[in-house]
């Protein structure tokens, strides 16, 4: 029972160097004192009450009290409900387990009550019910009602999966997994167990050694000793990651079990001293008559009765200064025997007299400890069954208004489907007529974009260039010019044809249009198409697209300007989005307007009204956004460095 008790309360409370605890009590005990809000004093105290349930129980007590009085003066429900729960667990810890179940049934008919009437902190009212059915779990399975423990640590598991707190939920599993194990129902407990050390590894939970040490001594008790092994050294993995001198105490305590199981003597006396040197740490007493009550054993079987003696003493006398009955009894028999084995008959009846004296107080403590537990439970019911017609008579009440209530809301709501549905009517109207529009002027606005993007000017330039590359005997440089036009004349006229075209396609189109431009100019600006491997073969974007654009970048940006210059154009994924971004390092269109004002206006807005009437279509057609954005580059002096056009553009495949 012993053991039991220590593991419930080990997830019942968190573990903190001693330097980070004073550091985290100072702080809330000065911002106490610093605050003048009564709703925030009641909070401050509940946290200091629930900071001490790992150090100080008096302490936790002292301040769920004050915190109760505060929030009852108040009528701060929520916190009533925590100073309840904090006062329960802080009589857990003291063994009155009568006082600790009164306090978590106030404090869970508070909780209740707030989530029936629906208050603004449902979340914090969940969690505190969560924390109370299983705190009830913990009393009910420390008073062996393995029953009702199961019932309420699966309540607060419900709730705290809703809440997505994984872990909280792991640590009520370990609570289920002891007391599956407490009825000898290994397979669950080992079930439970192993769910709760995937979730902590998970959350990064610091007690999830200890998961680990139950799980290797499940699997000890089943004789799976390589599966004991491999739990055993995770354990000690943990520990030495998250230090825990008490839980690696326990587990070389086990480790030394195992070792004698698998008959490794020399590993067996090791693990033993390793487990009395880490509880000599924290001084755990409780752990260390254990250790020493093993030892014993373990020498007796040896026929070692001197050393036997020598532990089994010192158990003993460890457990009766705990208090610990059930350790006491188990030193006293191995006392009784091992003088027996020496042949001292007087003292060997000395200890079994003591032995069954204390198996005997053993008994007494169980009868009425079970007398205790069925009055105990008898008062719960009770008041379980009044707080439950309670209950139903609000909920009546409730019930009543909600349906008055629900007749009003029926007539306004039929009344807003009424309006709803004529609005939706007019405006299911004007979109089909509004798509219509736009599907009746799509081949007329594609017509004009590849007006725009091969228009006369361009095809005259090319074809005086190439006369002029004739004249000056540049026969080659004519024929590759001729070439390339041709090419891209070609693909223009094929691309026309079709709504969408592979993006591998359209860098192919841009890649021979740039070069016939590196051409034209002399070679007085570089290029570079880049896409990213995120883009699938069968992504599409519509023919001839990104043109205009950078023949603007070309033609008013790079050509203006006196140096040589750069132009980049990329295609990029962005969640549900295809962007497509034309970068260059020219004059900037600001600029371009004071040089060539009239020419440049009317290109850009022919360019971009055709474009935002093809981004209008596209959207139609998928159902989602796609805009183009323009914007003048500067460096930190506000100098121009040039303009960036980013089309955002939903993805679509060819079909």
């Amino acid at each position: 029972m012993r053991k039991l008790l220590v593991l419930l309360l080990i997830f019942l409370s968190s573990f903190s160097n001693l330097l980070s605890q004073n550091a985290v009590a100072d702080s809330l005990l000065t911002a106490l004192e610093k605050s003048k809000n009564e709703i925030e004093k009641t909070q401050i105290l509940n946290a200091i009450s629930d900071f001490y349930k790992s150090s100080d129980p008096k302490k936790m007590k002292e301040y769920a009290q004050k915190a109760l009085q505060l929030s009852q003066k108040i009528r701060f429900k929520s916190e009533e409900g925590n100073a309840f729960l904090n006062l329960g667990i802080s009589t857990i810890i003291t063994g009155e387990y009568s006082k600790a179940l009164d306090y978590f049934s106030k404090a869970k008919l508070i909780f209740e009550n707030e989530l029936s009437i629906g208050s603004k902190e449902d979340f914090k009212n969940k969690s505190g019910l969560a924390r109370t059915f299983g705190s009830m779990g913990v009393v009910f399975s420390e008073q062996s009602n393995y029953a009702k423990a199961l019932q309420f640590h699966l309540k607060a598991v419900a709730i705290y999966e809703e809440l997505q707190d994984e872990e909280k939920v792991a640590r009520v599993f370990n609570n289920i997994g002891v007391v599956y194990r407490a009825q000898n129902e290994d397979f669950k407990a080992l079930e439970y167990f192993i769910k709760a050390q995937k979730l902590q590894e998970k959350t990064g939970d610091k007690t999830v050694g200890i998961t680990c040490t139950n799980i290797g001594n499940l699997h000890l008790k089943q004789k799976n000793f390589q599966k004991a092994e491999e739990y055993y050294t995770k354990a000690k993995y943990f520990f030495e990651k998250y230090p825990n001198p008490r839980g690696l105490g326990e587990l070389y305590n086990n480790l030394g079990l195992y070792f004698k199981e698998i008959n490794n003597p020399n590993k067996v006396l090791e693990s033993w001293d390793l487990a009395l040197n880490s509880l000599d740490v924290i001084g755990d007493k409780f752990g260390k008559s254990d250790t020493y009550l093993f030892l014993g054993q373990w020498f007796y079987e040896k026929k070692n009765y001197k050393e036997a003696l020598k532990y089994a003493q010192q158990s003993a006398n460890l457990s009766k200064e705990l208090n610990v009955i059930e350790g006491a009894a188990l030193a006293e028999k191995l006392l009784s025997s091992i003088y027996e084995k020496l042949n001292d008959t007087e003292k060997a009846l000395v200890h079994f007299k003591l032995f069954k004296a204390a198996q005997d107080s053993l008994m007494n403590h169980e009868n009425i400890r079970r007398s205790v537990q069925a009055e105990m439970n008898y008062e719960f019911e009770k008041k379980e069954a009044l707080q439950k017609k309670e209950l139903e008579k609000r909920e009546l009440v409730l019930s009543e208004k909600s349906k008055r209530q629900t007749l009003i809301s029926l007539f306004i709501a039929l009344l807003t489907l009424l309006i709803i549905g004529i609005a939706f009517l007019f405006y299911n109207r004007f979109q089909l007529k509004k798509t219509l529009t736009l599907q009746k002027e799509l081949a007329e606005y594609e017509q004009k974009a590849l007006h725009l993007q091969m228009n006369p000017h361009f095809v005259f330039n090319c074809l005086g260039s190439i006369s002029s590359f004739i004249v000056q005997n540049g026969t080659d440089s004519a024929i590759k010019y001729l070439s390339k036009f041709s090419k891209l004349m070609r693909l223009t006229l094929e691309y026309s044809k079709e709504s969408l075209i592979p993006i591998d396609k359209e860098m192919e189109s841009l890649q021979n249009y740039l070069e016939l431009e590196q051409l034209r100019f002399n070679n007085v600006f570089d290029f570079k198409i880049t896409k990213s491997s995120d883009i699938e073969d069968d992504m599409a974007i519509p023919p001839l697209l990104l043109q205009p654009f950078v023949e603007n970048a070309i033609i008013h940006g790079l050509i203006p300007k006196k140096e040589n210059g750069t132009i980049s154009i990329d295609f990029s994924l962005d969640k549900e989005n295809l962007i497509c971004t034309i970068l260059d390092d020219g004059i900037g269109f600001e600029k371009s307007k004071e040089i060539k004002e009239n020419l440049v206006a009317i290109h850009k807005s022919m360019a971009l009204d055709i474009t935002k009437k093809r981004l209008e279509m596209m959207e139609a057609s998928t159902a989602q956004k796609a805009k183009v954005e323009i914007k003048e580059m500067k460096d930190n002096e506000g100098e121009i460095q040039g303009t960036k056009v980013v089309l955002n553009l939903p993805i679509q495949y060819i079909k």
